[in-house]
């Protein structure tokens, strides 16, 4: 779980929290989570690969304040069999523990090279591997397999 303390930047005039500051907040939590295990971007300029989304879909439960701390969770809910997709949920917990959103991503590394599809190191499937998994994990399947 990452905290953060919400600002006044992510509300609208109607004090609602944007929409898309639910999206930036899991963005940074996935990127955090990523470069505590050393995956950052020296290790993706030393791999030549990225990360890009195909999809991300939220879900809003309940309203965020300005200046609210919130927690905001990465589980893993699938991944390919070398690791090429994957899907992350996040939840965004408010300091009460309410789930105020939910927010999952489907993802793949893309070479920088080729600008295609690629297969990660090993040090991202291992990760993979030991990372905390939804309640209704599931590999992702590939036409090729």
């Amino acid at each position: 779980m990452y905290t953060f303390t919400t600002k006044w930047a992510d509300f609208d005039p109607n004090k609602h929290m944007r929409h898309s500051a639910y999206n930036d907040y899991a963005a940074e939590a996935r990127i955090r989570f990523f470069g505590q295990h050393s995956i950052d971007m020296r290790f993706f300029s030393a791999n030549q690969l990225g990360p890009i989304l195909f999809k991300e879909e939220t879900t809003f439960l309940r309203e965020i304040y300005s200046g609210e701390d919130i927690k905001v969770s990465v589980e893993l809910q699938g991944v390919s069999t070398k690791g090429e997709r994957w899907k992350i949920r996040h939840k965004i917990i408010k300091a009460n523990g309410d789930t105020a959103a939910q927010i999952e991503v489907y993802g793949a590394w893309i070479s920088y090279e080729t600008r295609k599809l690629t297969t990660p190191p090993t040090t991202i499937m291992q990760l993979f591997n030991a990372i905390d998994k939804t309640d209704d994990y599931k590999p992702i399947p590939l036409k090729n397999e």
